[in-house]
């Protein structure tokens, strides 16, 4: 494409992919004023027949209404922001979705383990049903068609093959359409499909050979058959899979669609009911039948909420979380503040506490800590006391603790950074702020006191969620420490956007630098954030 500006408003900035159907580019819209980056795909039509091509023209506006549709609705699937014509050739304006493609996270990282397929299971099979239920099918479900969203490590489902179809209409010899070819990928499509009869079971089909692509590193061209049953054989490039795991891919890859799973429902029922055992060295296919291993807690989806039971997914984490805060302390902290007051009567000492900020009220319509200018739960703009100072016996300490450093404050507060991509978006990971939070930060953002609501409840009690883009720790203004209390100025650029019912809501959405004062105490031997507020709001995109 020669030009660098398409319809007097999309701007290239550089070429994506190019094919047989066209060429995918990111272009900059420069009829909105925030310049967003977005896909722009330009589509051939395999003709030059006016009536033929009247008849795509018709098919494509047809399809691209479709396309609106599934992305306006879910946000697991990019949503389309126009489509025209230029030039005599097909034009689609998607959401540019940041992240990497499966194919590219395995050749990056290697393949995946057990538990993060099986996340992508979860993640993905309620995409499918919500797909199929509006009666159609993908058609190219693979390794490459599948996005892992930057922000929160969801995957975003692209690429539908009705359009790829729609540019591919002939005149048959008796004068009705057809179509030239065949949508989908060589060794990820079933049968059925190769003959022009896909059905929802064919995408499940692709979809368990995409997920044993990200067990093993292997397409399906690369694996052998059995040449008696024409069984896909693949767990021995997988050795370390559960045997219910391994049914369940192979139940889908079935030859025959009536072998497979028939709904995505179906599928994603047996792999919640399925108990993952033990890892064998050469696992074997066991039954499929639900056993009585204990289903997981329904949590909530962006999207609208699916006809079935939609069944949190299992996460992996490296870090150890600690024990979910009860209504009173517990044992060890109990003995740790009974053994230091009964210290400090012994030897007369005078404690010096830090009083904690008002609670939250529940009057916002964000799941904001003080302010409902942003609707970012990073944000405090509450007057936040000093920080409590350490408590002192004669000229010891009470706690013999080392003061905290500059590099362990920042350390925590990137760790902090990172963890609420997890925390404020669905799996909502109390956990981790359990773990990296303490007084008035743990209370507004992750479990009040008081019977209100905190940051993840507001999120989760209104099907919402937080989308993290950049995020910056940058230079340090201030910096104070004193025994087991830190306060630390900085500046912290981030780029966030909240989604509700799976809608961006764009007044909920900031990309802004911030000078960020935090509170840090070291509890039980860990650095944790006590408190935060913005000072100022230094640039805001």
């Amino acid at each position: 494409m020669s030009q660098t500006v398409i319809k007097n408003r999309y701007q290239i900035i550089r070429p994506l992919s190019s094919g047989g159907f066209g060429e995918t580019f990111i272009v900059i819209d420069q009829d909105m004023p925030s310049g967003r980056q977005c896909v722009l795909k330009k589509l051939n039509p395999m003709t030059d027949d006016p009536k033929i091509y009247q008849l795509v023209q018709e098919r494509f506006s047809r399809e691209a209404a479709i396309l609106e549709d599934l992305g306006k609705n879910h946000a697991q699937i990019p949503e389309l922001y126009g489509y025209f014509e230029a030039d005599s050739e097909f034009c689609l304006v998607q959401e540019w979705i940041v992240g990497q493609t499966l194919r590219q996270k395995v050749q990056e990282f290697g393949p995946f383990n057990e538990s993060e397929i099986k996340t992508l299971l979860l993640d993905l099979l309620p995409v499918l049903e919500y797909v199929h239920s509006k009666r159609i099918v993908h058609r190219d479900i693979k390794p490459d068609n599948i996005i892992l969203r930057g922000a929160d490590n969801k995957p975003v489902l692209i690429d539908f093959g009705a359009v790829k179809e729609t540019m591919g209409t002939v005149i048959s010899p008796s004068g009705n359409s057809s179509r030239s070819i065949v949508i989908g990928t060589p060794g990820y499509m079933p049968s059925e499909q190769t003959a022009g009869r896909p059905v929802f079971a064919s995408d499940l089909y692709s979809l368990g050979l995409t997920a044993i692509y990200g067990l093993t590193g292997k397409d399906p061209q690369e694996l052998e058959t059995d040449p008696s049953t024409g069984d896909i054989i693949w767990q021995h490039y997988a050795p370390k899979v559960s045997p219910t795991l391994a049914g369940i891919l192979d139940k889908a890859i079935q030859t025959s669609p009536g072998e497979r799973y028939r709904t995505a429902r179906e599928m994603l029922a047996e792999l919640n009911q399925g108990q993952v055992t033990a890892p064998v060295v050469m696992p074997t296919v066991q039954s499929n039948a639900p056993t009585t291993y204990p289903t997981p807690s329904p949590a909530p989806y962006p999207s609208p909420p699916p006809t079935y039971p939609a069944q949190a997914p299992t996460v992996v984490s490296n870090h150890t979380p600690s024990p979910p805060p009860p209504s009173g302390w517990s044992e060890w902290q109990k003995a740790l503040i009974t053994g230091s007051v009964i210290g400090l009567f012994v030897i007369g000492a005078i404690v010096m506490t830090r009083p904690q900020p008002a609670p939250v009220g529940t009057n916002s319509n964000t799941p904001e800590e003080t302010s409902s200018s942003t609707g970012n739960p990073d944000d405090s703009s509450a007057e936040s006391s000093p920080p409590s100072q350490q408590q002192y016996a004669g000229n010891n300490p009470v706690q013999n603790t080392s003061a905290i450093s500059q590099n362990e404050a920042l350390s925590v507060i990137r760790q902090w950074q990172q963890y609420k991509r997890e925390i404020f978006a669905p799996p909502y990971r109390r956990s981790l702020g359990e773990e990296i939070l303490t007084g008035q930060a743990f209370r507004s953002n992750i479990q009040q006191t008081d019977g209100t609501e905190s940051s993840v409840d507001w999120l989760q009690n209104n099907n919402a969620y937080y989308s993290y883009g950049v995020q910056d720790i940058g230079e340090v203004k201030d910096f104070m420490s004193s025994g087991n209390n830190a306060t630390l100025h900085v500046v912290v650029t981030e780029q966030r956007a909240l989604y509700k019912d799976g809608r961006r809501s764009d007044q909920e959405s900031a990309f802004d630098t911030r000078l960020v004062e935090y509170n840090l105490e070291r509890v039980g031997g860990r650095v944790k954030i006590a408190d935060y507020r913005t000072l100022s709001v230094l640039q805001r995109r």
